[in-house]
């Protein structure tokens, strides 16, 4: 499951990443993420991947397209984890973005926040 984060802001939006992720996680987020979209035009997003594991096929489909499909309105993207996986996505996403993505471990959480707001 996805869990907005309340430390999020106007065009920042923070997302918790639980579980293992489905196709009707994605379809209540990805309407949350084209509304700020749709008022800001370019967005910051923060995801938490602490818990996560993994996808359903779906659902890594319904996260592929919404990334193509959106590249270009991503400012920066925030990754956080723990795993080797993570950085490496991170790494691929950020030469498919418009925007930047950085990878940050766990312990650095506060600097994740911190990169994604200024």
């Amino acid at each position: 499951m996805f869990e907005l984060l309340p430390r999020g802001s106007d065009k920042v939006v923070g997302v918790h990443a639980i579980g293992k992720l489905t196709d009707d996680d994605y379809q209540l987020l990805l309407p949350k993420l084209e509304e700020r979209i749709d008022k800001y035009g370019r967005i910051c997003v923060l995801v938490d991947m602490e818990g996560f594991e993994g996808w359903t096929l779906h659902a890594a489909w319904d996260d592929f397209a919404f990334g193509m499909t959106h590249w270009h309105h991503f400012d920066k993207i925030a990754l956080i984890g723990d795993e080797g996986w993570e950085e490496m996505a991170a790494r691929l996403t950020n030469m498919l973005m418009r925007g930047e993505v950085r990878f940050f471990d766990l312990d650095q959480r506060e600097a994740a926040w911190d990169w994604i707001r200024g």
